[in-house]
């Protein structure tokens, strides 16, 4: 779903959440800048700001020095873009669970979260996730593409012997169909 224009309310306190531009990514952010710090996020947004070095400094800037009421972060909120029901989803080795809209694809994110999925982002990248950098070896690279090669070559043979048994059509579905092996047999026997 695209950015959404019109304003809304803010899934967790209800109040009227305020649009906030980021330029570097092209996007509008709704921010709670008022009453819970909440943040949300339409289709794919998200994406944009989880790495450390994405800029953000429009939404720091906002809430900046203010404090937030708190807001019970286990009630189930409504979408603001779309009205559907969003759903507790946990992000996998981050220990946060944020909301999000399966039907919509935004993403709520209560204060503060963003600051948790950025952070914890950052170290595993920089600790866990090596491999996918560059520093890779090269015996882990040829071991990779020798078996999709082994593969490759097993259902090439399968699929040939498959043909040599049963026949094939030489063109889709309504080709001429050439003879396998248990047609010929068939043929002679019967």
């Amino acid at each position: 779903m695209a950015d959404t224009y019109k304003t809304i309310e803010c899934p967790a306190c209800g109040k009227t959440m305020k649009k906030i531009f980021i330029p570097s990514a092209g996007i509008n952010v709704d921010i709670c800048s008022e009453s819970c710090g909440g943040l949300f996020f339409d289709n794919q947004e998200l994406q944009k700001f989880n790495k450390l070095s994405d800029d953000i400094s429009e939404i720091k800037n906002l809430l900046e020095g203010k404090t937030f009421i708190s807001v019970d972060e286990n009630q189930t909120r409504i979408c603001p873009s779309c009205g559907k029901p969003m759903v507790k989803t946990s992000i996998k080795g981050l220990g946060v669970q944020i909301d999000t809209c399966y039907t919509c694809g935004g993403v709520f994110l209560d204060n503060g979260e963003l600051d948790i999925i950025r952070e914890r982002t950052r170290r595993i990248t920089v600790n866990d996730v090596k491999l996918q950098n560059g520093q890779i070896n090269e015996d882990m690279v040829r071991t990779f593409y020798k078996e999709m090669q082994q593969e490759n070559a097993i259902n090439e043979r399968n699929s040939a012997i498959y043909d040599a048994l049963f026949g094939y059509r030489t063109s889709g579905m309504y080709g001429h169909r050439r003879l396998g092996l248990i047609d010929i047999l068939f043929r002679l026997f019967f």
